[in-house]
């Protein structure tokens, strides 16, 4: 037996999936996250299924670690050194004020403070030329004032760096001769060249704050593994969609702060493209939150940069990561009551420990999950399974003491408003990817996943008229299942400012080549050099713009010299993205961009056969009012392909719950998704 396993560790539940290629077949398993040591959870999944370390072929994990300490403020004691004279851009950033009439709002505290900031003389000018050498004296005078900080974390960021990394070379083998292996020194164009000095300090910043913590707890889960038998190789799922080594993600950690979500992204881009639905809205709800993302012709929607911890108070992090917008609302999310009396469900989450009332593990305030099950939308006694039996009656106390009588309510109107402000919360979520961006959501299919994704995404999608929705198979460990579709990927970014009629394409072509050729190291490590699939891009703009547009190019037109199908593309683009383009404004090039892809094989998506004859019990649910409905339960492992549920109707599997309201009809495809026809109107659906 040799096993292909993903594991998934998230804020609430650790999510395991395993495959046997030899048989074809998938198993799975969750256990309750365990804060303290990640990978414990991990542990006890390969426990439940009795699946000892020394079958495991390969094992790739997401992870929270790092979006975690960056944003609970709990990284490593930093120091940023910067050439003399900006000290104060990391504190400064931007002059944007994203909540314009918010009287009390605050800009970022920064992650390094001011006497933490060390300056070094030299600089470098934008051409890549020294202005003012490094020299020796500079670099001692560096050093010893670096050690004076007493760091765990050091991060070097030069003015200019990104057009010529020497002096930041000369600055980062002194500084980690001086503060041992122990110090974390994370040097920015290891990490990003590009201009823009504000991001690309708040990047490397990032980097160094999280590497020590990451560092840490993938080398004692290496080792771990190690230990228990494992004899196959471990990877470690980025934020762009690919996977990496963990001695590549100990040196950018950075690039795992979306580690977990983006594997739900890829697997829905694939189960799309199976079912013929190449626009797509994934959208996943999970036990701390709810996130949303846009696949549009069977490809995520990618984005060279994000805020760790939101637009408005949190860290710029220019790094490719695939877009998502997250929601606090989970099934962990908390309703309390405001100081003048409105209900607010999430964005605090119960977690893992003590978790939800009805976990019956010492949680006082009511959850999301504490409402759905006191409405018997979650099944107590088959919740994962029958593994982990709910208390329904403590949830509906704890409801009705923090929630009901304080606003005068029965307990089932307060657990329904509970559930209807959770779901125009996540509705909001899938606005922004789809709405906002100019995209009709009708237009579109939602597909669900997590384990709380599916119970809810029928209310979702009445809200914003999606017709559509897919329950993939195994959407509790969605993630995780995206994980083994995952391909080694390294992403590359240079800055090359050039006016278009300026612009050397053969130039162009050989500075890609190079950026190829310093990838191609990094994957001939992870032992896939020989199946490598290269993709480059120009970013380009408008002149007198701010922002540019990622250009697609092929090797062929570049080194054709084909300027006029380069330029009708970035037209095409922008008329796509802003509707509107302007074929006779000049335009320049930007940046560079290099992808570099290692192809791993993928597990087969077999046709769906039942494990029994269709079966189903009955439950009350409360849907609408008082009264509550006699839904019929069907258990999803007994549903063979072509199968139709209409809905009211509960659909239970292991690890998640698919609820229809009356009108929907859900049928099951040849290879085992739930495709649901969306019925009735918003005010059918609380």
């Amino acid at each position: 037996m040799a096993l292909w396993v993903a594991v998934d560790i998230g804020g609430t539940f650790t999510d395991l999936l395993a495959y046997d290629p030899e048989r074809g077949t998938m198993v799975q398993a969750k256990s309750p996250t365990t804060p303290r040591y990640l990978s414990d959870a991990l542990f006890h999944c390969l426990e439940k299924l009795d699946v000892p370390p020394a079958a495991i072929a390969l094992l790739v994990h997401g992870t929270t670690i790092a979006i975690n300490t960056a944003i609970e403020h709990t990284g490593a004691r930093t120091t940023l050194v910067v050439t003399a004279g900006t000290r104060d851009i990391y504190a400064i950033g931007r002059g944007n004020r994203p909540e314009a009439y918010h009287l009390f709002f605050r800009r970022p505290e920064p992650l390094v403070p001011r006497h933490r900031t060390v300056e070094v003389r030299e600089r470098m000018l934008a051409t890549g030329e020294a202005w003012i050498p490094l020299e020796p004296q500079a670099v001692t005078e560096a050093v010893n004032a670096v050690t004076a900080t007493h760091p765990e974390a050091v991060a070097v960021a030069l003015l200019h760096a990104w057009a010529n990394p020497q002096h930041e070379v000369m600055l980062g083998e002194a500084l980690k001769a001086a503060l041992g292996p122990d110090c974390f020194v994370s040097l920015s164009h290891r990490i990003l060249r590009q201009y823009g000095e504000y991001e690309r300090i708040s990047t490397t910043v990032l980097n160094a704050y999280v590497g020590p913590r990451v560092r840490t707890y993938l080398v004692q889960l290496s080792e771990r593994l190690r230990d228990a038998g494992m004899p196959g190789p471990l990877l470690i799922m980025q934020s762009n969609g690919g996977v990496m080594t963990p001695e590549a993600a100990i040196e950018r950690p950075v690039m795992l702060m979306e580690s977990g979500p983006v594997g739900g992204i890829i697997a829905s881009a694939e189960v799309g493209r199976t079912l013929g639905f190449s626009q797509l809205i994934a959208f996943d709800m999970g036990g701390t939150t709810a996130k949303a993302s846009l696949i549009q012709d069977g490809q995520p929607t990618m984005t060279s940069g994000y805020y760790i911890g939101g637009y408005a108070s949190g860290h710029p992090a220019m790094v490719p990561v695939v877009e998502v917008v997250e929601v606090g609302a989970g099934g962990g999310s908390i309703a309390w009551i405001d100081e003048v009396g409105a209900l607010k469900v999430g964005p605090q989450s119960a977690g893992a420990d003590p978790g939800p009332i009805a976990y019956g593990r010492g949680g006082q305030k009511p959850t999301i999950t504490d409402a759905n099950v006191a409405l018997g939308r979650i099944g107590a006694e088959s919740f994962l399974g029958g593994e982990m039996p709910l208390d329904a009656q403590a949830a509906q106390a704890g409801i009705a003491a923090a929630v009901a009588r304080p606003l005068g309510l029965h307990w089932v109107e307060a657990a329904q408003a509970i559930v209807a402000i959770a779901v125009h919360t996540m509705s909001l979520a899938v606005r922004q990817v789809s709405v906002e961006r100019g995209h009709d959501p009708r237009e579109y299919a939602l597909l669900a996943s997590g384990g709380a994704g599916p119970l809810h995404a029928l209310a979702v999608a009445r809200e914003l008229s999606i017709p559509t929705v897919i329950v993939p198979r195994f959407p509790g460990h969605f993630s995780a299942f995206g994980m083994l579709w995952a391909d080694h990927q390294h992403d590359f970014v240079r800055t090359y400012y050039r006016r278009w009629e300026d612009l050397d394409l053969q130039a162009v072509w050989e500075t890609l080549r190079s950026m190829v050729a310093e990838a191609q190291a990094h994957l001939h490590l992870e032992d896939v050099a020989e199946r490598v699939v290269s993709r480059w891009a120009l970013d380009m703009r408008y002149v007198g713009q701010e922002f540019t547009l990622a250009v697609p190019v092929s090797d062929a037109q570049l080194r054709s010299g084909d300027r006029a199908a380069i330029r009708d593309a970035f037209d095409a683009l922008h008329e796509r993205h802003y509707s509107h383009h302007a074929p006779d404004e000049p335009v320049e090039v930007v940046n560079l961009r290099a992808t570099i892809i290692g192809l791993r094989p993928k597990p087969p998506r077999p046709r769906w056969v039942a494990t029994e004859s269709p079966r189903a019990t009955r439950r009350l649910v409360y849907l609408f009012g008082h009264e509550p409905v006699s839904c019929p339960v069907w258990w999803r492992d007994s549903l063979p392909s072509g199968f139709r549920v209409e809905g009211p109707a509960v659909i239970e599997e292991y690890a998640s719950t698919t609820l229809l309201f009356p009108q929907d009809v859900a049928e099951v495809a040849q290879t085992g998704e739930l495709i649901i026809a969306v019925g009735g109107t918003t005010a059918d659906a609380p």
